[in-house]
Formats: structure tokens, C-alpha cells, sequence
């Protein structure tokens, strides 16, 4: 059955039955990613977790839980904003930014992603992120990647090159 989110008067959830609840969760996550605390981000999947996302593609088990640690380590100017977020039952969404500069090419990136969530008591269980690669990789990589980003060029590319990094990181 679904419930919604109490609040308290501060705007905070109210946990029921002493739990975290699963929005509490969502606010844990990107408040762990802002003060680059792998960890802690890690902390709010479950073990076998599914995540997707047009830069990682579909990642299971602890490549979710590693991707989040390889990203907090290597961004170093990361800025995580949680600008919106809410569950209901099982299900969550959140809607958030992530500020930094991409390593490769030195440029700047603000991205601006949509999740939705499923959870398991209150750990993620899946999470599917959207955003515009063209118009990320159009601030991570330059012209060019605007340009391939009209084919399905850019995400094999991005997806290949993040993938391998994050086998690397798991080594």
C-alpha cells in the first residue's frame, strides 16, 4: 500500500516506526555526493541494486555502489544540489544537479538529471537517472560531441570510455 511522506513542520520527513524513510534516503544520497562521501552513498543501495543512466548505461550489484565511490573520489570540484525530491511507497523521484569540471578536457559541466527510484524497505533497489547527453557532452567535450550527439555516436563512446573507467577503479 502506498503511503505518503509526513512532514514535520521544519519540512523534514517524519520517520515511521523509528525507520529511515525511503525520501530520507534520497536527500542521505546526494547530500553523501556533495561532501564526496562515497561511502555514504554507497550505503543507501542495496547489494544488488540496478542503476541506468545514458553515461554508465544499465551497471548491477556493486558497480553501483563502486561507480558512486570512483565519481566521489575523482571530482574533485564536485557540487551536488538536491533541488527536488519525494516518495511515495516503494517509488521515489528526485530532480538534481551536479556541478564540476570534467577531468578529460578541463571544461565546466552542469548537468541537470531526473531520478526515479525503486526501494527495498528503505534502500535503492533501482535507479534510472535521465538527461540530455547531447547537451552534456556538448559542455564536457566541446562542439564536436553536440554534433554526434544527433547519433547514437556519443552515448557508445561515452558509455565505452565510463565503463572502462570504472572497471579500472574496481581493479
Amino acid at each position: 500500500m502506498a503511503h505518503a511522506v509526513t512532514l514535520a513542520l521544519d519540512g523534514t520527513p517524519v520517520p515511521r516506526h523509528g525507520r529511515t524513510m525511503p525520501v530520507e534516503t534520497i536527500q542521505r544520497l546526494y547530500q553523501a555526493l556533495n561532501e564526496h562521501d562515497g561511502d555514504t552513498a554507497a550505503a543507501c543501495y542495496t547489494d544488488d541494486a540496478v542503476f541506468r543512466d545514458p553515461a554508465f548505461g544499465r551497471l548491477t550489484g556493486g558497480a553501483v555502489k563502486d561507480m558512486w565511490r570512483m565519481l566521489c573520489q575523482r571530482s574533485h570540484d564536485l557540487q551536488v544540489v538536491l533541488i527536488d525530491s519525494g516518495a511515495e511507497g516503494a517509488d521515489g523521484w528526485a530532480r538534481w544537479s551536479a556541478s564540476y569540471t570534467f577531468s578529460d578536457t578541463g571544461r565546466s559541466v552542469v548537468n541537470v538529471i531526473r531520478s526515479r527510484f525503486r526501494f527495498r524497505g528503505d534502500l535503492i533497489a533501482e535507479q534510472v537517472d535521465t538527461f540530455s547527453l547531447r547537451r552534456w557532452g556538448g559542455q564536457a567535450l566541446g562542439r564536436r560531441a553536440t554534433l554526434m550527439g544527433t547519433t547514437p555516436l556519443l552515448g557508445y563512446a561515452v558509455r565505452r570510455k565510463a565503463r572502462r573507467q570504472l572497471a579500472d577503479y574496481r581493479r
